[in-house]
């Protein structure tokens, strides 16, 4: 901003804009905006994949196949969402979509957040790590930031337990993720599905080994239709910016 006197607005391709100094840009009157609700129903989605690619050790059943083991010993048997209980941190516009369809799963979901939302059924959990400890899933769509990094302490991942799931489609700050890291490979946790990383696109080596987690380069939005979606509302936005008129969705 400093570099660009003459900046007047910054159209992010994205929902999250913790990337942006929103503080300086109100400071200088530069106007924020984002991309909200065109993604929601691809980020949930991914979500629900991830589960039950995680659940159900999809990926380790295609290489298994690939392989030629077949054959030979059939594989171990699994775990399904039905009946599991789905503890979501951050029951924003991304969450209450996947809340949808983890109910549609026949699962039962609860919720942490900064407030109790009086509107939804779900029981509200006021304390993290109670909700991980009565969650068999926590999956995680809060945004990122200062006030929510690493939220996903070392206690949280425990309280969780050996047995329990945790899903990632939010911004990899907001986990320990040495603390994740060693807990799946001790036994401490069940298993992990991430979409998203404390330092992508260097993601640790130590995850490549492990058969009880699911990797993923940062897929939430990436559909076509999406992707038009939200580019068509950043152009949206500047050309409003440009008119003088209401931009469509303003963060600053």
């Amino acid at each position: 901003m400093d570099a660009l006197p003459n900046l007047e607005i910054i159209a992010s391709f994205g929902v999250g804009y913790d990337n942006i100094d929103t503080k300086a840009a109100k400071a200088r009157n530069i106007r924020v905006t984002n991309t909200p609700d065109v993604l929601n129903d691809a980020v949930a989605e991914l979500t629900i994949g991830l589960m039950i690619a995680l659940a159900r050790r999809i990926p380790r059943a295609d290489q298994y196949v690939r392989r030629g083991k077949w054959p030979s010993a059939s594989m171990p048997l699994f775990s399904e969402l039905t009946g599991k209980t789905l503890g979501i941190l951050g029951l924003g516009r991304i969450g209450k979509e996947i809340a949808s369809r983890a109910c549609a799963m026949k699962m039962r979901v609860v919720y942490h957040g900064r407030h109790r939302q009086l509107s939804e059924p779900h029981i509200y959990y006021d304390n993290l790590v109670d909700m991980a400890r009565d969650s068999d899933w926590l999956v995680i769509i809060a945004p990122g930031g200062k006030g929510t990094e690493r939220i996903v302490s070392r206690d949280v991942l425990t309280a969780l337990g050996p047995k329990g799931m945790l899903v990632n489609v939010a911004r990899g700050t907001l986990v320990d993720e040495p603390a994740m890291l060693e807990l799946l490979q001790n036994g401490g946790s069940g298993g992990a599905a991430l979409d998203v990383f404390e330092n992508e696109p260097q993601v640790p080596q130590a995850f490549l080994t492990l058969d009880n987690v699911v990797l993923s380069p940062h897929r939430g939005s990436a559909t076509v239709q999406t992707r038009d979606a939200m580019g068509a509302m950043l152009v949206a936005n500047l050309e409003a910016h440009f008119a003088g008129e209401p931009l469509l969705s303003r963060v600053v």
